[in-house]
Order: C-alpha cells, then sequence, then structure tokens
C-alpha cells in the first residue's frame, strides 16, 4: 500500500508540475502578445543641410492598436535639439509652428512629410553627413518608445 501511495503522490505531482506549466506558458504568451508595439517607423529620413543648417526629419507612423496614440515626444542622442513642428499656410505665406503632439489614428497612419508636420533637428552633436544613420527617440502617449534609425540625405536626393 506504501508503494501505491507513493506512485500517486509523483503522478499527482507531475500532474501538478505539467498544468503549472500549461498556465505559466498560457500567461507568458498572454504577456508577449500584450506587450507588441502598437507604432512602426516607415521611411524614416533626414534631409541634410550644409553648414551646419537645421535639418528637418521624416517619417511615417502606423499605429496598429484599436486606440489613437499621440506622439509626444522627439530626441535624439546626434543632435541637441529636436522638435516637432507643423508647417501652417495662411494663403499665401507659410510658417512653422511648434506642436505639442501629433495623433496617430486607430489602424491608421501619420505622416511626418514635406510641407506637413516635421522634426526640427538643431546642434549636430557630432558631424553627419548624407549617407549616415542618425537615431531618434519617439516617444507616445501610451508609454512606448521607440529608436528609430533615420538615413541621412542631401537635399537633392530628396525631390
Amino acid at each position: 500500500m506504501t508503494q501505491q501511495i507513493k506512485t500517486l503522490s509523483r503522478i499527482h505531482t507531475l500532474v501538478c508540475a505539467v498544468a503549472f506549466a500549461f498556465v505559466a506558458t498560457g500567461s507568458i504568451a498572454a504577456h508577449a502578445a500584450d506587450g507588441k508595439q502598437a507604432i512602426a517607423v516607415q521611411n524614416a529620413w533626414v534631409r541634410w543641410l550644409p553648414n551646419n543648417l537645421p535639418a528637418a526629419a521624416y517619417v511615417t507612423l502606423t499605429n496598429s492598436s484599436d486606440k489613437p496614440i499621440d506622439l509626444v515626444d522627439v530626441s535624439s542622442a546626434d543632435y541637441g535639439s529636436a522638435m516637432l513642428h507643423q508647417t501652417v499656410s495662411n494663403g499665401s505665406t507659410q510658417k512653422m509652428v511648434m506642436v505639442d503632439k501629433l495623433t496617430v489614428p486607430a489602424h491608421g497612419q501619420a505622416s511626418i512629410a514635406p510641407g506637413g508636420y516635421h522634426v526640427m533637428l538643431e546642434e549636430a552633436k557630432h558631424k553627419i553627413a548624407p549617407g549616415d544613420t542618425v537615431h531618434l527617440k519617439l516617444q507616445f502617449s501610451d508609454g512606448e518608445t521607440l529608436d528609430a534609425p533615420f538615413s541621412v540625405k542631401s537635399p537633392s536626393q530628396t525631390k
């Protein structure tokens, strides 16, 4: 009888261990699915200008989530200053205005493109030239942060 109890005890322990493994695996999978990044970056590039003039960064942001997400901050280890701007037309004139955020709609895209929104990059911390890659850190209202590579292009490459 003692041998049967030991055998049953081992089977019980094994069944509990297998059940725990299934629960833990499911929990990890669910957590991984929750941790999926909602924002994707495409076509990231910087229009470089000579003589240490400010540069402009452009990118398409895609939101795969069910809720709108705002781009709320931009920074770069390659530049001393990175600011989100929008070009606003007033009839025959245009001006740049600094904005606090850019909303990426649920299951949609937001373009940061010439003539609209752009990231103004000033005070390069090192020599930057066409062909280089710089990194911008994009922070979003849902807590997500992306470190995105941007290809540096000359003005003639961007037309």
